[in-house]
């Protein structure tokens, strides 16, 4: 058996082996406001419910392992005692995975990611109108467990109103958990789809994707491409250039076409192998 004493081994490889032995995790998808009103939105998977009367939320956005800065999410929430937290399922998870990217301060992960800013009604944060549930969420208080990188920031969420959307609920009037398909975080690039097992997302890049904003209208208001779709192929830095767009058309034109619908339904095939830059090719082909 591999023994190990937290200290004797760098924080990166503790951090690796707790995030793949204590898994999976729920994912907060957390929406906030910095002073200036700005709005920022990114995934936490260290996080659950912890009491039902009252409600109680905590997550924590850990200062980084390497650089040992602090998150945006964490210096909002200090400072405005506010928080929205969206639930995840697999409807939405690239687009999730999209908004973790390190953006500057002051960016909009809503516009970025692709996602709906919807009016919250007891907090200023918006909520992400495409999360099946979403938490309005007064800040109580926040545990700083810590100064070197890694340590947690426990923030302590009291929920003040909740909204389930209905195609999520059952006769009953309970939540249909295989309806719901929730998805939570493994270890390395690894996700939990509840009802099916596990998947892979890459990491998002070292240097942020370019984003959903940055896409072309024609594709980005695309009626076969899903939200899913659209933050895979915004997670690129650069798309191919018209060089290699001309070369891969020269291949498949004749097969493709230049139809728009055969184009994208082509190009959403390619994503669901994870061929990310063929797809691009494919819907930039003329």
């Amino acid at each position: 058996m591999l023994s190990i004493e937290p200290n004797d081994i760098p924080t990166v490889k503790l951090h690796e082996y707790l995030l793949s032995a204590i898994a999976p995790r729920p994912i907060a998808f957390a929406s906030t406001l910095d002073a200036h009103g700005n709005p920022n939105l990114s995934p936490f998977s260290y996080f659950n419910i912890f009491s039902a009367n009252p409600p109680i939320l905590i997550f924590s956005p850990a200062r980084r392992v390497r650089g040992n800065t602090t998150k945006h999410t964490f210096e909002n929430a200090k400072a405005t005692k506010e928080v929205v937290i969206n639930v995840v399922n697999y409807d939405i998870i690239h687009q999730v995975s999209l908004a973790s990217s390190l953006y500057p301060q002051g960016v909009n992960e809503f516009l970025k990611a692709g996602f709906t800013m919807l009016a919250s009604e007891m907090v200023k944060p918006f909520r992400v109108g495409e999360s099946p549930i979403q938490f309005e969420c007064k800040v109580k208080e926040i545990v700083e467990l810590g100064t070197e990188g890694g340590a947690g920031n426990l923030i302590i969420c009291e929920v003040v109103k909740m909204h389930i959307k209905e195609e999520y609920l059952d006769k009953n009037g309970a939540i249909d958990q295989y309806k719901l398909d929730l998805v939570a975080r493994a270890g390395g690039s690894l996700y939990a789809r509840m009802r099916e097992g596990f998947f892979e997302i890459p990491k998002p890049l070292s240097t942020p994707g370019m984003g959903v904003d940055a896409i072309p209208s024609e594709i980005r208001n695309s009626g076969i491409l899903t939200g899913n779709d659209l933050g895979m192929l915004a997670n690129v830095e650069v798309i191919p250039s018209e060089a290699d767009v001309d070369k891969f058309s020269k291949e498949h034109l004749a097969y493709i076409g230049i139809n728009t619908a055969k184009k994208h339904t082509f190009a959403k095939e390619l994503l669901k192998k994870n061929e990310v830059l063929s797809a691009w090719k494919v819907l930039l082909m003329k």
